[in-house]
């Protein structure tokens, strides 16, 4: 759950504020390491501008923009920004360490460095044991976090404007994750008891059903084309598939793509060479199968033993070491 503090909740205020009139951001970069030849500039999930990266990391380009929250890719990794017409921002970045060797100077760097530093601190947290506590405790740790994070912002003598909107973040911050612990309670409840059924069609043909692996574990990836977070998993699901080759553990992963966009899937599918056994569900959202997980964002992955009965509702992500320790433990 890193980042969950700043990216989870960052976008969707990207565009809160006013664009000032004739005046731009600089924003250049020397990025060492670097994982593409492209950086994303993107604001509420939309792509703002892609700007060209060159062989040694450098790149200079200038953005007209609304005040706010943005945020850039590079590859799968991701930071937060703060853009403002009128700064003139350098960062300095070690693509391998990224969020901890994330430097900013220049005007607009204070704003920039201290959410970098936010990120870093978050990355510490164990949220994993936070969202396992008892609900009172669960809401006394939140508070406390909300209000040292309050407190901190306010003595920071930053950008009156930053200084608002990042207020605004981390009450909804709180809220998102008191949301997130009551939805995980009641996935909770789905361990140890029998999964729904599913009946989709696969993509070598015919109809597949959850039946049909009886006798094996199943670890179910629900998916779209269309999901940043869901195609980023790809590449770690393909080294889970690999080492559990020959195992007692059937890896299904089950695409809600809607319908007009089978063709899509289907060549997806086929250009990025996905593993498993790859099915798509005949109602995208609505199926019966994603109702009965209340499945509503993804990606969602799900564990099932070999009787049909669920292991976990919402299991650990391929890109996760414990799902592996979890794995070598069910199949030793």
């Amino acid at each position: 759950m890193k980042k969950i503090v700043l990216l989870g909740i960052l976008i969707g205020y990207s565009i809160f504020g006013v664009a000032q009139s004739n005046n731009f951001v600089i924003f250049k970069a020397e990025i060492t390491n670097k994982n593409t030849d492209f950086i994303s500039i993107r604001d509420n999930k939309k792509v703002y501008k892609k700007i060209q990266v060159n062989k040694d990391g450098f790149f200079k380009d200038t953005l007209n923009v609304k005040e706010g929250f943005y945020q850039m890719y590079d590859g799968v990794e991701v930071t937060s920004l703060y853009l403002k017409n009128g700064y003139d921002l350098s960062l300095k970045m070690d693509a391998k360490k990224f969020d901890e060797s994330i430097v900013y100077t220049g005007v607009g760097a204070n704003e920039n460095n201290y959410l970098a530093q936010l990120t870093v601190e978050d990355s510490k947290i164990d949220y994993d044991k936070i969202f396992a506590l008892k609900e009172s405790d669960f809401n006394t740790q939140i508070e406390e976090k909300c209000k040292y994070d309050l407190a901190k912002l306010e003595s920071s003598n930053l950008d009156p404007a930053f200084i608002t909107l990042l207020k605004k973040q981390i009450e909804g911050t709180k809220m998102g994750m008191k949301q997130y612990y009551a939805e995980a309670q009641k996935k909770l409840l789905l361990n140890n008891t029998m999964s729904a059924p599913f009946d989709y069609l696969n993509f070598k043909g015919g109809n597949t059903k959850l039946s049909d692996f009886k006798g094996k574990y199943v670890y179910i990836d629900v998916w779209a084309t269309w999901c940043g977070p869901c195609r980023a998993e790809i590449p770690f699901l393909k080294k889970v598939e690999e080492k559990y080759q020959g195992k007692n553990i059937a890896f299904v992963s089950i695409s809600v793509d809607v319908q007009k966009d089978f063709e899509k899937w289907k060549k997806f599918v086929n250009e990025k060479q996905l593993g498993g056994v790859q099915l798509f569900a005949d109602k995208d959202w609505n199926s019966d199968f994603m109702k009965s997980y209340s499945i509503n964002s993804i990606p969602r992955f799900i564990l099932i033993d070999p009787t049909g009965k669920i292991v976990s509702a919402d299991a650990s992500r391929p890109s996760n070491p414990k799902l592996q320790e979890q794995l070598d433990a069910l199949l030793k």
